[in-house]
């Protein structure tokens, strides 16, 4: 069963990307720059401390923003 933290975390995400698509669309921001913003928001988690529990929801994370930078998600237009 799905969380409100997880239905904030897919609302967030869901918003951030059609941001990302959209700032693409209208030459506002280059590919690269796009795929740069996703690197370094894996890296962040990637790097990131704590708990083992904590670290293993930080490599989630960055997985799925791999994900996306790899074709895995709606970026794939781009």
């Amino acid at each position: 069963m799905s969380t409100a933290g997880e239905h904030a975390g897919q609302a967030a995400l869901s918003i951030c990307e059609a941001l990302l698509l959209a700032m693409s669309d209208r030459g506002l921001l280059p590919e690269h720059e796009i795929v740069g913003i996703l690197r370094d928001a894996a890296a962040t988690h990637e790097n990131a401390v704590g708990t083992e529990l904590e670290t293993e929801g930080h490599r989630a994370v960055a997985d799925l923003i791999n994900a996306i930078i790899t074709g895995g998600k709606s970026f794939s237009r781009m």
